[in-house]
């Protein structure tokens, strides 16, 4: 680390609450019987009596039903035991008419006959029956082997009447919010037609992107406790997030949800020595995910098969990864130290290059991007960033050695860039220098910092950038933003395919919003009050008829849907 820029270095938060949750699991088994009183002492010759008298738990295990996912124990139940019977059938048992639970004795479970009643309950009312064992509902025979255990997270009764009226009531709040789209465009154009000419700066472009933006909505919401950077496979429906697991001693872990089923979550543990997970990105094509860690590590993990199916080495920490946006076998990682390494997937012991940067500062940012025309064929871009500046890399070609985007060096010290994936729109973020900020403060009053755990927050800028060809680069625009003076922020930019009036989406520091800012002008043109502060990562994606930009604020992920039209 003594290479390392000390206005560059990260600190990575210490979590405070680092206590295990450890939940009493009660076993059936050696529970004594406490239902004494519901034994009949007279008659103990009945063969068929001690033959069901004598089914363990273990066996009513052994005919359990296949397992669903768990969510809750019944908690939230008591709220709607207020409520009439018509609203609380299906959560309560039938014969105690308390809430039943996914665990423990009063655990959901079933007879044959499909009727469903907490364990305890009807494991009482099947033993004080001497002759007549039948179900309390249907009168059906049944005996204790029969009852079968169910793993659910709520069992209610489907309304059909209900759900066509949740469906007539969504048809029409669609139709509202259709109708109200038109009046909102109005409003919004009014607002910036009203502007004075110098300081517009739009036209018939920024228009009509106001019109298309109207179709951002919020899709799901997710609160993930230690999440820190994450990635969406929109052609897959797959959500996967590295999160610091709690009480595990700086461990991480992945957890992937589908976008289908959001209920659907599957924790995947990393190996302790992968250490914290600095980036996440997937394939475009082949439902794979790169992994960059501190621990020195670049995992490739097959998200089909929630395996690892590489693991390369790498001569120092991880801090950012992309996938070739050409070829699927190529991968690159950006190291601590500086360096760019290129691995070929048909190389599983070390990458086939690596190449020292322009200064040993970390590569924060990574992005493979599209050649442009003047370039021979098979050569491969990479743009990347480091506290001197953004730079691209042309590999295959006659010179591989990294070119520094001019005047990118002049404007502080790069924290962070983003590139769009189908255009050349490209934006770098910038935070000042010790001696730029020191020379500011004794010459002008500079606005109060807003302070949390994680550093203050410090006027920096955005500059636009676009790429016209080959190691050349035209700056378009630049805007004052409010930064933090030791994170590293996330920033994305959302390009809208057959439109030409792309967004620009970052944190504001001071404000704690995330702020959409048209390209290349970089005019603020919306703001998102996130619930939570700082955000942590900002990622956008393409799908197959939709795109979808996720913000992870904290430890809440909000993905928000972009209907192409």
């Amino acid at each position: 680390m003594s290479d390392v820029n000390p206005a560059f270095y990260i600190y990575d938060d210490v979590e405070d609450e680092d206590v295990v949750v450890v939940e009493d699991v009660m076993d059936l088994d050696e529970e004594e019987d406490d239902d004494d009183e519901y034994e009949d002492d007279e008659d103990d010759d009945d063969d068929d009596e001690e033959d069901d008298e004598a089914v363990s738990t273990a066996a009513i295990v052994k005919n359990k039903t296949t397992p669903l996912s768990i969510d809750d124990d019944g908690s939230g139940i008591e709220e709607l035991m207020s409520k009439d019977n018509n609203e609380i059938d299906g959560l309560c048992c039938p014969i105690c008419m308390e809430p039943w639970t996914s665990e423990g004795v009063h655990q959901v479970c079933c007879l044959p006959c499909g009727h469903i009643y907490g364990l305890s309950c009807i494991q009482k009312w099947i033993r004080q029956r001497q002759s007549s064992r039948k179900c309390p509902q249907c009168k059906r025979s049944c005996s204790l082997k029969d009852v079968r255990l169910l793993y659910a997270s709520r069992i209610v009764v489907v309304d059909e009447e209900l759900q066509k009226k949740v469906q007539k009531l969504e048809a029409k709040c669609a139709s509202l919010d259709t109708k109200n789209v038109g009046c909102c465009m109005f409003n919004m154009i009014s607002s910036f037609l009203s502007l004075s000419p110098p300081s517009l700066h739009l036209g018939p472009l920024a228009i009509s992107h106001f019109f298309f933006w109207f179709l951002l909505k919020q899709l799901k919401e997710f609160n993930i406790e230690g999440a820190r950077v994450f990635d969406v496979d929109a052609s897959g429906q797959v959500l996967l997030i590295a999160r610091r697991l709690t009480g595990m001693g700086g461990l991480f872990g992945l957890t992937k949800i589908s976008l289908v089923a959001p209920h659907d979550r599957l924790d995947m543990q990393l190996p302790s020595n992968t250490k914290a997970v600095r980036d996440l990105r997937f394939s475009p094509r082949d439902r794979l995910l790169l992994v960059a860690s501190l621990g020195k590590k670049l995992s490739i993990i097959s998200s089909q098969s929630n395996t690892t199916v590489l693991t390369y080495d790498l001569p120092a920490a991880a801090w950012s990864c992309s996938w070739d946006i050409s070829c699927s076998n190529y991968a690159y990682a950006g190291l601590q130290n500086g360096m760019l390494l290129v691995f070929d997937m048909r190389q599983t012991r070390e990458p086939v290059k690596c190449l020292a940067g322009i200064t040993c500062n970390p590569i924060h940012s990574l992005y493979s991007v599209s050649p442009e025309s003047p370039s021979p064929s098979g050569v491969r871009t990479i743009l990347t960033a480091s506290s001197i500046g953004a730079c691209e890399w042309n590999f295959g070609g006659v010179d591989e050695r990294p070119f520094l985007i001019p005047g990118s060096d002049n404007e502080g010290v790069c924290v962070s860039l983003a590139c769009s994936s189908s255009n050349s729109n490209i934006v770098a973020s910038y935070r000042p220098k010790v001696n730029m900020l020191n020379k500011e403060s004794a010459s002008q009053a500079v606005p109060t910092p807003s302070t949390n755990a994680m550093g203050n927050s410090v006027v920096g800028s955005h500059v636009s950038y676009k790429r016209t060809s080959s190691q050349c680069f035209q700056k378009l625009g630049s805007t004052c933003a409010n930064v933090n003076d030791i994170r590293l922020p996330k920033s994305a930019i959302v390009d809208i395919r057959n439109n030409d009036a792309p967004l620009f989406v970052s944190g504001d520091e001071a404000r704690g919003e995330i702020t959409l800012q048209l390209l290349p002008s970089l005019l603020t043109v919306q703001h998102l009050t996130p619930q939570k502060f700082p955000v942590r990562d900002v990622k956008f994606t393409h799908g197959s008829n939709s795109s979808i930009l996720g913000c992870l604020c904290d430890d809440i992920l909000k993905l928000y849907s972009l209907k192409l039209s």
